[in-house]
């Protein structure tokens, strides 16, 4: 048996636990990097990449988010999002008014999981200070006097720990067993995804798409292009919700593609490519304690996706470069306690909780049909309204805003 003694050790190599891993190396402090899987590897999930990402890996290295944009084969830049209200109500919303695309770099991307986690991989790669273990499935986790003591399922590796930054995904046992955090239907969502070749026509501009259709809202169905005139298309509801309507996803995903008077003739003459995959998402709208005595929990592993819209990739590149400072800390103080952790905890809810919050009471008012539609018809309608939402974008306050009655009742006597 290989035995490894490190101060830090980040389980799980998707973009959390590689966010935490680099920013830990850039910091100067070595790092044991372990996954399960051998990459390249496919990970089910909607491939968008949102500004979050650009912008931690450009303040973390200009370089790295330099070699990622040379990936033109893989990375479809994205400028704005698209939404289609049950009544068919459609707007565009451009993450940035009156852009130059070949002027400027794009605010967000779509990437297969497969590429881009595998990007993530070679990063990781390149730095000298962290050890990267493949094929090491992590099944025991032992406390010790100073910290864990891990070892795969084969017994094949032993790694003790001082602190544990823990990025294993949504189905953590971990943050199950050790954790505490609970599955709870409300907080909770449940989503398909595919991959189609050939869906014509796209969106003119290439936006992804959100169709909030009967029966599904708040959840929705998207479609999210790619290269290669692939597009990632998905849906998904809270879980709560898919029992109380006894909605069967795949069935809805089905007629929706094929009966709905707005994409079946898209979907017309569009191929599958492999099969439709069922995920589930612990939503980040329940306040929860994400860290403990000698571990914190960093992404889907702290059931911090997006309430809204389902995104998940920017929340754990942001809550792996927050654990990673946090480590710095724990290592410098020689203190690893759970009371010395909680700041953790109160950096991720103040700098991700609020937009969660946020998002929860806007998925909260899209549960109305006739809500939703009127939404989209007064939005639609209103140009300085979209210029307003647009910069809602990268403003929270301006935000905040859209779950006020008073901003509605301004424009709607307007």
């Amino acid at each position: 048996m290989q035995i490894i003694d490190t101060d830090v050790c980040v389980v799980g190599a998707g973009p959390g636990g590689v966010a935490a891993a680099l920013k830990l190396s850039y910091l100067n402090i070595p790092t044991v990097l372990v996954d399960k899987a051998t990459f390249p590897r496919d990970k089910v999930c909607g491939d968008a990449i949102s500004g979050k990402v650009t912008m931690l890996l450009n303040r973390l290295d200009p370089k790295i988010l330099e070699r990622m944009e040379l990936n033109a084969e893989a990375l479809n830049p994205v400028w704005g999002i698209e939404f289609v209200s049950p009544n068919g109500d459609r707007f565009d919303l451009p993450f940035k008014m009156d852009y130059d695309e070949k002027q400027e770099k794009a605010p967000g991307y779509t990437m297969k999981r497969l590429h881009f986690d595998h990007f993530l991989v070679q990063e990781v790669n390149r730095r000298t200070n962290i050890q990267f273990l493949e094929n090491t499935s992590i099944k025991n986790f032992q406390k010790t006097a100073h910290g864990y003591s891990i070892s795969d399922d084969k017994k094949n590796v032993e790694i003790n720990t001082k602190l544990l930054i823990m990025a294993n995904g949504a189905q953590s046992t971990f943050s199950r067993k050790e954790g505490g955090l609970v599955k709870a239907n409300k907080h909770h969502a449940g989503g398909l995804r595919a991959y189609y070749k050939n869906i014509n026509p796209l969106h003119p501009k290439r936006f992804i798409e959100l169709h909030y259709l009967e029966g599904i809202t708040p959840g929705y169905f998207w479609i999210f292009p790619l290269t290669n005139n692939l597009s990632n298309v998905g849906l998904g509801l809270r879980t709560d919700i898919i029992k109380k309507r006894k909605i069967n996803l795949n069935k809805a995903f089905n007629e929706a593609i094929e009966q709905h008077p707005l994409l079946s003739q898209r979907f017309k003459d569009a191929e599958l490519q492999g099969s439709v995959q069922g995920y589930g998402l612990p939503l980040g709208s329940q306040n929860r304690k994400i860290s403990g005595d000698h571990y914190m929990l960093v992404g889907d592993a702290g059931y911090l996706i997006d309430p809204l819209t389902g995104e998940g990739i920017g929340n754990a590149f942001y809550s792996g470069f927050i654990a990673a400072e946090q480590a710095a800390k724990c290592l410098e103080a020689k203190n690893f306690t759970s009371e010395y952790m909680i700041a953790y905890d109160h950096r991720v809810k103040r700098v991700l909780g609020k937009e969660m919050k946020l998002s929860y009471q806007l998925q909260q008012i899209l549960r109305s049909h006739s809500l939703a539609n009127w939404l989209g018809k007064t939005i639609s309608n209103n140009p300085k309204l979209i210029q307003l939402m647009s910069s809602m974008y990268s403003d929270l306050d301006l935000r905040k805003k859209l779950v006020n009655p008073g901003f509605w009742l301004k424009y709607l006597f307007r």
